[in-house]
């Protein structure tokens, strides 16, 4: 299924309908909210299984772009209003929510055949709470390089398994031909705190920043901060795409599969959908760790989207029965009937990267389980903070906080302010923000 489908989702969300009503007409209707990446985007063009196996449930989706989901999911459940039965949540909720007491836990009720314990540990702690598991994983991933084989031959150069920044923005230069519309480098730039943050977040930690400092002060102001985003803003002006403040996950993911990028930085879960049929450069696609500047830290992040039940739905049993489905093995094995293994949903299951077939038809597998397993939410930062969280802080003023961050820096790129105008702001928003919450 094409990538360019999820791109037709909009704000208001698609009313897509699926599903069967039993003969007495007593059809049990749960309505997802979804992101419109192409994975969950293949989960809907899938649902006729869904419908074969559970003719009394009809499924009901709610598609949203990932900023607008965030917001709508946010104010649902936290006022209780009971729109949604399944979520599409993130690693940054679900500890959250689930010492709200919003989110079911699925530790009962799954599917007999479900087994949780072929979960990757590194992505299932992020979504347990004392043992409680509140969301099952859709797909997890950190974040790599993804690069064309080709334009850095062309270039003269070889990428290390392992590239310092220093290398990639070289690259970068090296590979940039205006004249043709190839972008040596494309990484995210438009605002949001799952956006240009979760990117930015995690570039500052390879580089010796962090959000805060272990009494909770912001760290704005620190050389390594201004070390991160001048270094951002730097390379992506000599090297990156016009409108580059506007470029979000998907909107990169199409100038790649274009060929209109060098190399992209970004979530890991992407590398099926450039080496897929969608893309133009299919072939010439290689991978590597997120960069380093030799402190210890990359600048990878760890995430999964899951799927998770809100306590205010009335439906709990039939959404437990479609997560069940939706998060399986054997739904890995229906994609990869339809689609090829290279294209199940990564980043959740051992058993998948135990499976020869998966190995032998994705050549970004064992690239992405290093990713995942190198990336450590308990110990981000080089030196010490006193929250969890790759590419984000785990504390509910978080995303609040991070958005008007990400404004700024995405006013930073599109040059509207200097990078020490954005950092400025930064320092004193993020400062007044954590003042009020009690911080």
């Amino acid at each position: 299924m094409s990538i360019k489908r999820s791109l037709l989702a909009s704000a208001v969300g698609l009313g897509l309908t699926a599903g069967i009503a039993s003969a007495e007409g007593h059809a049990t209707t749960i309505t997802i909210a979804t992101v419109n990446n192409g994975d969950m985007v293949r989960m809907q063009g899938l649902t006729d299984d869904f419908n074969a196996k559970h003719p009394d449930i009809t499924v009901e989706w709610v598609t949203l772009e990932e900023n607008v989901l965030r917001q709508n999911v946010t104010t649902d459940i936290s006022t209780g209003g009971g729109a949604y039965d399944v979520m599409t949540i993130g690693t940054y909720e679900v500890p959250i929510w689930g010492n709200n007491g919003w989110l079911v836990s699925l530790n009962e009720g799954m599917a007999d055949d479900w087994n949780a314990d072929d979960l990757l540990p590194a992505i299932a702690g992020g979504l347990t709470i004392d043992g409680e598991l509140y969301a099952a994983p859709f797909y997890g991933e950190s974040s790599m390089v993804m690069y064309r084989t080709d334009l850095m031959e062309k270039a003269g150069l070889e990428m290390p398994d392992a590239p310092t920044w220093d290398f990639i923005r070289e690259a970068a230069a090296a590979m940039t031909d205006r004249e043709n519309e190839i972008n040596g480098i494309c990484a995210r730039g438009k605002a949001g705190w799952g956006e240009n943050m979760a990117f930015l977040t995690a570039m500052s930690n390879s580089f010796g920043a962090r959000w805060f400092d272990e009494d909770w002060a912001p760290q704005f102001d620190t050389e390594a901060w201004a070390n991160t985003l001048n270094f951002y803003l730097d390379m992506m002006n000599e090297s990156g795409p016009n409108g580059a403040a506007n470029n979000g996950f998907n909107e990169n993911l199409t100038l790649f599969q274009q060929g209109k990028c060098g190399m992209w930085i970004d979530a890991t879960v992407a590398a099926s959908f450039v080496t897929g049929a969608d893309s133009t450069v299919a072939d010439k696609v290689g991978f590597a760790l997120a960069p380093d500047t030799g402190l210890g830290k990359r600048g990878n992040w760890l995430w999964a989207w899951s799927l998770a039940i809100p306590t205010s739905s009335e439906k709990q049993d039939a959404a437990k029965t479609f997560i069940s489905w939706a998060t399986s093995q054997a739904y890995a094995e229906l994609v990869a009937g339809k689609e090829g293994w290279a294209s199940v949903p990564p980043g959740t299951r051992t058993s998948l990267y135990e499976n020869q077939n998966y190995l032998d038809a994705a050549p970004f597998a064992k690239m992405t389980l290093d990713s995942i397993n190198s990336a450590d939410p308990t110990n981000p930062t080089v030196d010490p903070v006193p929250y969890t969280g790759v590419q984000f802080v785990a504390i509910p003023e978080f995303a609040g906080i991070a958005n008007q961050v990400g404004q700024q820096f995405s006013n930073a790129l599109a040059g509207n302010q200097s990078a020490e105008e954005a950092l400025a702001a930064a320092q004193e928003l993020t400062l007044e923000e954590m003042e009020a919450a009690g911080y």
